[in-house]
């Protein structure tokens, strides 16, 4: 009898990703993230256009993309635009600004005494499951729908990330470091000075920039439920009026603004933490 033949091996195709990812930043340059998100939005802005060409839809439920361009310009030169956008920003620095005050401080007490953890961290737990607009009807009762109420609640939004990440950074950091710094003999203060706080650092940071999320999408909400001017209120009153083209606009203006903070903060985060990368 002959032999049988071998069977032929033949490897499964596997996805190596990170070699892509290295083709395509080397072939993009710094740009390369960029560029491969480019893609899906015009894929969408293409569609859009399209189905407004066709009348796939309505003019009164989606306007063409040059109608929301025309509107954006107008609003731009009315300064209509600028002054709302501005109201908005002053709003969430000032909320987020308490909120970073006071969720750090929260996380840093509850990272360092696990007795005052131990009393306030079920509360917070509690607290923090509610959302924004859970607390809306309350704080309209006792504050009205002044400033005061944007503020609380924008604030309220950004300290519940940054307090969590702070607490979580500070108790995660690796006990070999603790270590090292008391046979270093450091005193308590350069304990958290020197090993603890530059420990924690990106887990902190990551806070911030998640409660600038979240104090963005709050201020938002806030505005369309309870203002009169900013960039919720224009949403509230296109929507009111019909006005679909006054609504995108306003809409993109939201997303990109909120997309252009976040990039703000990773930028301000590759300062700060520089010297990791230089030290290891």
């Amino acid at each position: 009898m002959s032999a049988q033949p071998a069977a032929l091996a033949i490897p499964a195709p596997t996805l190596d990703l990170p070699s892509q990812r290295s083709a395509y930043a080397a072939f993009f340059g710094r740009s390369a993230s960029f560029w491969l998100a480019l893609p899906f939005p015009l894929g969408l802005l293409l569609l859009w256009w399209v189905a407004a060409q066709q009348g796939w839809v309505a003019p009164q439920v989606l306007p063409s993309p040059q109608s929301v361009l025309a509107t954006f310009i107008d609003l731009l030169q009315s300064g209509e635009l600028f002054d709302n956008l501005k109201i908005s920003f002053l709003r969430v620095l000032l909320g987020f600004g308490v909120g970073v005050a006071g969720g750090l401080l929260l996380g840093v007490a509850m990272g360092l005494s696990p007795l005052f953890k131990d009393y306030t961290y079920p509360f917070f737990k509690a607290f923090s499951q509610v959302p924004v607009l859970g607390w809306l009807p309350l704080l309209m009762l006792l504050v009205g729908i002044d400033e005061a109420l944007k503020i609380i609640l924008i604030a309220k939004a950004a300290l519940v990330p940054i307090a969590v990440n702070t607490y979580k950074g500070i108790e995660n950091v690796p006990a070999r470091y603790v270590e090292v710094a008391r046979v270093l003999r450091f005193s308590r203060w350069q304990l958290l000075w020197r090993v603890v706080f530059p420990a924690a650092l990106p887990p902190i940071w990551n806070g911030v920039r998640y409660g600038f999320t979240h104090a963005w999408l709050a201020l938002v909400v806030v505005e369309l439920l309870a203002s009169s001017e900013g960039l919720g209120y224009m949403i509230v009153f296109g929507r009111q009026l019909f006005q679909l083209d006054v609504v995108i606009a306003a809409v993109a203006v939201v997303g990109v603004v909120g997309y252009l903070g976040d990039q703000v903060l990773a930028r301000i985060e590759t300062i700060l933490l520089g010297w990791r990368r230089s030290g290891f």
